[in-house]
């Protein structure tokens, strides 16, 4: 009986770290899909706002925001589970890396407070303002999301194993 009961909860602590690993492995690739859609989302909102579409300006950004949200949790959960992977080599390709890297990282610190204040001043309606802090935080998210997926490409494509 004692056994049995073991197996039994060898068999469920195994299904719960399949689903663990199963969870991390989706979270790895979800998250340069989701910097990806906020540049996406980021240029088609830029392009909505030029054209006079407040409401769709408003629309794609407010959704941004929801992407960059599960982003952000999907990478504290990432980092906080399995660590970072550190890129191989001792070349120039690796140089190239940690200068995106460093400035990818710097710049994304940065911009949690610079996209706090650009949404508060227009839910608060005063665009005047909205207007002159987007032209300061469009272009680092913008910057940011890119180099987020280009991060992603360099460490888990372009040298994954060496």
């Amino acid at each position: 009986m004692a056994a049995r009961a073991a197996r039994a909860r060898v068999r469920k602590n195994a299904s719960s770290k399949a689903r663990e690993i199963a969870l991390l492995e989706w979270i790895s690739i979800a998250i340069p899909c989701l910097n990806g859609l906020s540049a996406a989302l980021l240029v088609t909102a830029f392009a909505a706002i030029r054209r006079g579409e407040r409401e769709r300006h408003r629309n794609l950004m407010l959704a941004n925001l929801g992407v960059s949200i599960v982003f952000l949790v999907c990478y504290v959960i990432q980092v906080s589970s399995v660590g970072h992977k550190a890129f191989p080599g001792d070349d120039w390709v690796r140089v190239l890396f940690l200068t995106i890297l460093t400035s990818h990282t710097i710049l994304a610190v940065c911009l949690v407070p610079l996209v706090l204040r650009t949404f508060f001043l227009a839910i608060r309606q005063r665009f005047d303002e909205h207007r002159r802090i987007a032209r300061i935080t469009f272009p680092i998210w913008l910057y940011v999301s890119v180099t987020g997926v280009v991060i992603y490409w360099m460490v888990n494509h372009l040298r994954p194993y060496a």
